[in-house]
């Protein structure tokens, strides 16, 4: 999957972390904080709120360990360009992540977390529409697997970012956050350009 295809433009610099911000390349909370308080619900009783089903649930405990290979190198280049530093993160607010930020743009990352804190999967979102997070679009699904983008504020236009929630398992979420690079700030949508990589992600889940 040749990315900067899909994103519509050519191999530079296009993503910072989405409804997170940066300083100095690194990261602060993203809203998965937020969608994973609150007490957990038995699996029995997921999903809820309005929130879809994970039918065929991935197991993501090797990625959890190494949050930092749920990209390639090269895939990661494709997206940033080659002048990229990874942080790794294991003991985070809300579950192991990866944050991968070029060294010479302000503005410019990936990040990836995975919501270990709480396991209650979409419905911790879905319950929180309109309250905590006032942006909340379903998104298409990605090969059967559920998405949605939401934030703590609309960060579209103003920032240019966006994260998608990827439903894993009744119980699981991926964060896969982004935010445009300067120059593309109004020019592409963070939203879509999130679901790009979210089913980056995803294939590459499945593919070990």
């Amino acid at each position: 999957m040749k990315l900067p295809a899909l994103l519509g433009i050519g191999t530079v610099v296009l993503l910072a972390t989405a409804c997170t911000t940066t300083e100095n390349g690194t990261a602060t909370p993203s809203p998965m904080s937020s969608a994973t308080s609150g007490p957990s619900e038995p699996a029995s009783q997921l999903p809820g709120a309005g929130a879809p089903a994970v039918t065929s649930p991935i197991d993501t405990a090797q990625f959890q360990q190494k949050p930092c290979t749920t990209l390639t190198d090269g895939q990661i280049a494709e997206l940033l360009g080659p002048d990229v530093e990874p942080k790794e993160e294991l003991t985070g607010e809300a579950g192991p992540s990866c944050f991968w930020h070029p060294r010479s743009v302000t503005q410019a990352a990936v990040s990836v977390i995975y919501a270990t804190k709480n396991r209650r999967g979409l419905t911790s979102i879905y319950q929180q529409q309109g309250t905590m997070f006032p942006l909340f679009i379903p998104m298409e699904p990605i090969e059967g697997y559920p998405t949605v983008a939401y934030g703590q504020a609309d960060l579209r236009t103003s920032n240019g970012k966006c994260a998608i929630a990827l439903g894993t398992s009744n119980q699981d979420i991926i964060d896969v956050s982004v935010t445009l690079s300067e120059g593309n700030i109004g020019k592409k949508d963070p939203c879509a350009a999130a679901h790009e990589v979210t089913a980056t992600v995803l294939n590459n889940l499945r593919a070990r």
